[in-house]
């Protein structure tokens, strides 16, 4: 898969759960995203796919973590679906306000 640092992706993976981001890298399934954001629950999308296409209806009630922004990037040994953002879900997604204990 030919990929562009500066396109956003929803990534699945088998056990490091949804993330968004860029992608660094991706061969087989390794995948190192960048801008890393961790989905842990969102609401108002029905799957991954509306999200990836729309965003979410509901970004009060989601649980998106903080971006890590280390260039070096988030390593996702087990990915399973990478999934290409509109520019719509993007501003949407970068929206939704962090969620993190205060």
């Amino acid at each position: 898969m030919n990929t562009n640092e500066k396109k956003f992706y929803i990534i699945r993976t088998y056990s490091a759960g949804v993330w968004f981001g860029n992608i660094k890298s991706l061969k087989g399934t390794e995948c190192v995203v960048i801008n890393a954001r961790r989905i842990h629950y969102w609401a108002g999308a029905a799957s991954l796919s509306q999200l990836a296409l729309e965003g979410v209806k509901r970004p009060k009630e989601c649980r998106f973590a903080m971006t890590i922004i280390d260039q070096e990037g988030v390593y996702l040994p087990q990915t399973i679906e990478v999934l290409p953002c509109t520019d719509a879900a993007v501003e949407n997604i970068n929206a939704v306000p962090v969620w993190k204990i205060q």
